[in-house]
């Protein structure tokens, strides 16, 4: 193996650990702002995780879902930021 493949491996491990405590902090935020950042943060870390594997794999495909899920994790921000919005306002 190369050293870049060993890097890859010590950064998937990083990224599932930080995965795991995303995932800690969305069961168990004090607030729904907690939870709201968590999810965002754990839908930016799973699109890097799959361009990590689609490097490691040599296969581009492999991250084609990582554009969807971080569209996805934007369109979450704007719809929860619009609803706090109008929530406060009315």
């Amino acid at each position: 193996m190369s050293f870049t493949e060993y890097v890859v491996e010590f950064i998937l491990i990083v990224y599932l650990f930080s995965a795991i405590m995303f995932l800690i902090r969305i069961v168990r935020g004090p607030t729904i702002f907690d939870r709201i950042v968590a999810v965002d943060a754990l839908s930016y870390d799973l699109t890097v995780f799959m361009a990590l594997i689609a490097f490691y794999v040599n296969r581009p495909l492999v991250a084609t879902p990582m554009m969807l899920i971080a569209l996805w994790a934007y369109a979450l921000d704007v719809c929860i930021s619009r609803a706090l919005r109008h929530r406060d306002m009315g």
